[in-house]
């Protein structure tokens, strides 16, 4: 477990951001519940509100409900983004009467199939509100896991239609391998319907540990990834990584039987932005020459919020061509604010 903040920061900084929605002009998500549990993770709680701050102007009032979710109509209500404020509400509800890992377990083979909805942000919401709940129950923290599971839900979107093909025996190799879309226009919604083959790797593994063992390879495949390849896209393909390292982050508080089904969902996104954004070449990778704490502060003087959310994943790597791929995010990427 990172060295989480105890001093209450993350929750004054959540408690200030549930009057927001999860999305603004309409499509867009709002990262900062994501960013700041991700400073208060890695002991930098001291910047929080000063991120928020600048973040604020990206900020839209919280969506008005539509209509309410209930438990005999909350398939058709799945996927429908007009009801945000309306799943949010049910998972509020659902949080109050019951442990927050039952009610995970009972709604993650629900959204699983919908995991790339919202460009994948719900899911890694998800997976950040998890992290910071396994660090210390509170209501603020309840309350971030029902705003990301709403979220999810009202993002929710299945893929069908994608062919396998064989896969390397390795996440790396596998990453590699993945066929570009053929016609790579328009945005992710867009460009997701035009992904119709992907390599099948892992497609065998069923035991449970086996299948954490695979998820943290392809994180650290997808993470080093980006070291070579983010000038494809340097904010959408910090999803290749950050995706698949908010289902590993889940996986402790899920049922086992789930471990599985959680790595095909993760390869298939982590595949499927790979084959959505990635260049027609690789670049060379310098050496980070920084530290883990030098690199998380370039990330934070940076301030562009999916520079930190991959320097919270290479973090977790914690290798050197992770750091690399997190300072390779810095100088892609167009920074919040003047350093």
């Amino acid at each position: 477990m990172d060295t989480y903040d105890t001093t209450g920061t993350l929750e004054e900084a959540l408690e200030r951001l549930h009057a927001s929605g999860p999305e603004r002009l309409g499509r867009l998500t709002n990262h900062a519940p994501m960013v700041v549990e991700a400073l208060a993770a890695h002991g930098r709680a001291d910047a929080v509100h000063r991120w928020l701050d600048l973040y604020r102007p990206k900020l839209e009032d919280f969506p008005r409900p539509f209509a309410p979710v209930t438990d005999a109509d909350w398939g058709e209500a799945l996927g429908d983004p007009r009801r945000a404020a309306d799943w949010i509400a049910h998972f509020t509800r659902a949080l109050a009467e019951r442990p927050w890992r039952d009610v995970l377990a009972a709604w993650w083979p629900r959204l699983l199939p919908g995991l790339y909805g919202g460009s994948t942000h719900p899911v890694i919401r998800v997976g950040h509100a998890v992290r910071a709940l396994r660090a210390g129950e509170n209501a603020p923290r309840l309350a971030e896991l029902a705003h990301g599971l709403g979220y999810w839900a009202a993002r929710h979107r299945p893929v069908s239609g994608i062919a396998p093909t064989p896969a390397p025996p390795d996440a790396a190799r596998s990453l590699d391998a993945v066929e570009p879309i053929s016609d790579p226009r328009g945005g992710f919604p867009d460009r997701l319907a035009a992904v119709r083959r992907l390599p099948r790797w892992a497609g065998d593994v069923t035991d449970p540990e086996a299948a954490r063992a695979r998820l943290r390879e392809l994180v650290r495949a997808a993470t080093h990834r980006y070291a070579t390849h983010g000038h494809g896209e340097e904010t959408m393909l910090v999803h290749a990584a950050t995706a698949p390292n908010a289902v590993l982050r889940a996986l402790p508080s899920l049922p086992r039987s789930l471990w599985a089904p959680s790595l095909h969902a993760a390869w298939t996104a982590s595949a499927a932005v790979t084959a959505m954004y990635a260049p027609a070449e690789a670049a060379p990778v310098a050496a980070p020459g920084r530290t883990a704490p030098e690199v998380l502060e370039r990330a934070l003087a940076h301030g562009d919020e999916h520079v930190i959310k991959l320097t919270d994943t290479a973090l977790d790597v914690g290798d050197e061509r992770a750091l690399a791929a997190a300072l390779r995010a810095v100088e892609l990427s167009e920074p919040l604010a003047p350093n």
